[in-house]
């Protein structure tokens, strides 16, 4: 086994909507970001799984829901991702961005300042926690000029995750023994005894994980407007390969490799009860459709092409539903 292979940062992070119109209309409307694919969940045809990102569909800048309209509401907690923070150029945007959702009736906390950097905290309408972080000089993503968004403020992709943990030390283990993550800082909120930063591999953009040590909380229960799982990126199926043997023996439960047709994927859970994933970043979206054309129509992978009219029959159509608010 090769040990200089390292975690490119995150891949995606994967939520709940229980209303996808409402939430298809939420983040390429009010966020501007680009629907890449409209598919099914592969573990439940029933359910749509929408992937939004930047205007290449490129990893490390993904947002993904399934539509669960029957899950019930996620519970906060420990043992889940907290926040989604994406990264936008600069903190010129950031104060763009704090009319804009003001404009639009989304509620934030203000710009505030974590970790050396500036953020703009919120939630979408069914409560997903939100932040947009100014990172500037960093590389990676490219906006999507298709929507109302204007390019210098356009979202670039994923800055990091926050997971929420009764403690830090069993996680910090899994990141940092078996996954090669580094602490890199740690600072103090109001709400979090601490919160400790830590970087995958080279490090750049969407490569930090902020644990937070929330002993109060109960445990979380995933639903509407929660996390599902978060994803890291292998760079190849070799190494991807690699990171699922090396997870098995330090003695995780992981599953085997699975084909997405997009990616492949493992899953694990780590120690403080975050469901976590390790994704390939080829072969991508391109794989079956026109680049320019991306999320137009439904995408089935290969395998299940052939079950087209049956789950088709199965889904709700959806479009957006115009100029969501935050209410």
């Amino acid at each position: 086994m090769d040990d200089n292979i390292e975690i490119g940062g995150l891949h995606h992070v994967t939520a709940v909507t229980g209303r996808a119109a409402e939430n298809l209309a939420f983040y390429t409307h009010a966020l501007g970001m680009r629907l890449v694919k409209k598919t099914v969940n592969q573990d439940d045809l029933s359910a749509y799984h929408l992937f939004y990102a930047d205007a290449e569909g490129s990893p490390g800048t993904e947002v993904t829901f399934f539509d669960w309209p029957h899950a019930g509401p996620n519970r906060p907690g420990v043992g889940e991702v907290s926040t989604i923070a994406l990264r936008i150029p600069d903190t010129d945007a950031l104060n763009w961005w704090a009319d804009r959702l003001q404009g639009l009736g989304v509620a934030h906390e203000g710009i505030q300042e974590r970790n050396g950097k500036h953020l703009l905290v919120f939630s979408d309408p069914e409560g997903q926690r939100l932040a947009l972080v100014a990172d500037p000089g960093q590389a990676g993503g490219v906006p999507w000029t298709g929507g109302p968004v204007p390019a210098e403020m356009g979202i670039l992709g994923l800055h990091s995750v926050s997971l929420a943990l009764r403690t830090v030390e069993p996680t910090v283990c899994v990141l940092t023994e078996v996954l090669g993550f580094c602490q890199t800082g740690e600072y103090a909120r109001p709400d979090a005894s601490r919160v400790a930063v830590y970087e995958s591999g080279p490090g750049g953009a969407g490569a930090e994980v902020h644990l937070e040590e929330r002993p109060q909380l109960p445990w979380a229960r995933t639903g509407i407007g929660g996390v599902h799982h978060v994803a890291f990126r292998a760079a190849n199926d070799e190494q991807h390969q690699e990171w699922q043997e090396r997870v098995s023996s330090a003695g995780i439960a992981v599953t085997p490799v699975i084909d997405r047709f997009y990616f492949r994927s493992i899953y694990f859970r780590e120690p403080g009860g975050v469901l976590f994933e390790i994704a390939t970043d080829g072969p991508g979206f391109a794989a079956d459709e026109d680049p320019a054309h991306l999320g137009e129509k439904l995408s089935l992978p290969p395998f299940l092409e052939g079950r087209r009219a049956e789950i088709e029959a199965g889904l709700r159509p959806i479009e957006p539903v115009g100029q969501t608010t935050g209410s």
